[in-house]
């Protein structure tokens, strides 16, 4: 993805300390991170523009869009007389490593079509668009084959019309995703009734610890977490969730907590016919939490008529800590690692949190994956003044974490990513491929692992995970 300031020379030339002022603002509040909630890297700023790196047309698209659709809301305020205005281009092909930059045509014909984009708007090569046709929803215009400077062919180019997020009835529907061959499953995120908005983290991290529970099981297709998790605070037809996500069943649910209490409701509903296959209510101390989660779990697999294999008896199980301080404060870094907006002070906090667990159960493995994984991400974003520390960190801690339990297929996915940066492939590779057989639906190790192959020279190998990732498509996440 290229991306520069429109009319750059002459908004320095108006006012100079401003406009930096102003665009230093956007990078930090705005672009920043987009960029790093969609899992792109910046290779290079130069002056007024950026060049950034995405595994994933579909990230990278994505992204460009939610930065238009924020500087447009940002415009249409008022508040400033002479708006900055960004191009954005963006192409899929091969590229040439050397150290932190990246070379080669794939990233001179993203900046030539970012040089063809309208104020305010964003161009994409038709490699570009095959990648993303029918998984993003905005309106793609064919503008025809353009002749590029410096690049030897032409290349046809499609501009994204980007209406306003409001005019939402302008944009085409969601496409209906055919049904697995097995049975699948799409988990809501379970609403708060705490009456407590900062109790939040804990609803959240009940429904991706149950999602986590069920995508163990190699015959269940279960749909990653930020799929599920648009549907949030939104009224729900769960007939159209199963038709949006490819799902034959939803699973909707509540949690309200109360001092040392909690109750924790759960319903399945088939999603073709509208009809409740089953639903319970647990009503326990916080103590018990675990088992609750267990015991959700199992109900639904018996609802499903799912069997288990010994194996997977054995990886359906609850937390490896009985210290509720612990996972407590465990369930709020990773909270906080989900935030759309990635940054130091996000890093601080996660931090934070996975060490006072780690303080209250120095056996619980889980937050040493999350303190490692908070470590990858300061690696390569330099939200810390020691980031070049931080990967043998991550190392140390993912090593304590896999040696406490290593039947957590967040820890190993969280080793590949380490493998990736130290680009040790077969490292990365057997780590993705250990998470895999922990937990089959895993999308992030679905993705990680189609990068090895690309990394190693065998994209065609790539194609049929990123497939799977992409479809229905679970947004960035981290577990």
């Amino acid at each position: 993805m290229s991306a520069d300031v429109v009319g750059y020379s002459r908004l320095m030339g108006t006012d100079e300390a401003g406009t930096l002022s102003r665009l230093n603002i956007l990078r930090r509040e705005l672009i920043d991170p987009a960029i790093a909630a969609h899992w792109g890297r910046i290779v290079k700023l130069m002056g007024d523009g950026a060049l950034v790196e995405f595994a994933s047309a579909v990230d990278a698209v994505t992204c460009a869009i939610e930065i238009q659709r924020q500087l447009r809301e940002r415009d249409a305020s008022g508040s400033e007389a002479n708006p900055i205005q960004f191009r954005i281009g963006i192409n899929v092909g091969d590229i040439i490593i050397e150290g932190e930059d990246i070379l080669g045509d794939g990233v001179n014909i993203a900046a030539r079509v970012e040089g063809i984009a309208e104020p305010g708007g964003i161009s994409i090569s038709e490699d570009a668009w095959r990648q993303v046709q029918g998984k993003v929803a905005a309106n793609f215009v064919d503008a025809g084959e353009q002749s590029l400077k410096n690049i030897g062919r032409p290349v046809r180019v499609y501009r994204l019309g980007l209406a306003p997020k409001a005019a939402s009835a302008s944009e085409p529907p969601r496409p209906t995703l055919a049904l697995s061959d097995k049975p699948s499953i799409a988990v809501l995120a379970f609403n708060n009734m705490s009456g407590d908005p900062e109790q939040e983290y804990f609803s959240d991290g009940i429904s991706e610890d149950i999602i986590t529970d069920l995508s163990k099981l190699s015959e269940l297709h279960v749909i990653a977490r930020n799929s599920t998790f648009t549907y949030k605070g939104k009224p729900v037809d769960v007939k159209q969730v199963g038709r949006d996500l490819g799902v034959r069943y939803v699973l909707e649910g509540s949690v309200r907590k109360a001092g040392n209490r909690v109750r924790v409701t759960g319903q399945l509903i088939d999603a073709e016919s509208g009809a409740h296959i089953w639903a319970d209510r647990f009503d326990r101390d916080l103590t018990d939490i675990f088992a609750v989660q267990d015991e959700l779990a199992r109900e639904i697999i018996a609802a499903l008529k799912i069997k288990l294999s010994e194996a997977e008896k054995a990886v359906i199980v609850g937390s490896s800590t009985s210290n509720e301080g612990a996972h407590d404060f465990f369930l709020r870094g990773r909270e906080a690692l989900y935030r759309p907006k990635r940054d130091r002070e996000m890093f601080t906090e996660a931090t934070a949190c996975f060490r006072r667990a780690i303080e209250l159960d120095p056996n619980y493995a889980a937050p040493y994956a999350g303190l490692g994984f908070a470590y990858v991400l300061d690696y390569q974003h330099h939200w810390s003044d020691t980031s070049e520390n931080s990967l043998p960190q991550a190392e140390r801690l993912i090593s304590e974490s896999i040696s406490k339990d290593d039947k957590d297929p967040f820890a190993h996915y969280v080793a590949a990513m380490i493998g990736m940066w130290k680009k040790d492939y077969e490292w990365w590779a057997r780590e993705a491929d250990l998470a895999l057989s922990l937990n089959p639906n895993y999308a992030l190790a679905i993705n990680v692992r189609g990068l090895v192959h690309i990394y190693t020279g065998e994209p065609a190998k790539a194609i049929p995970l990123h497939r799977a990732r992409d479809s229905p498509r679970p947004s960035p996440t981290i577990v």
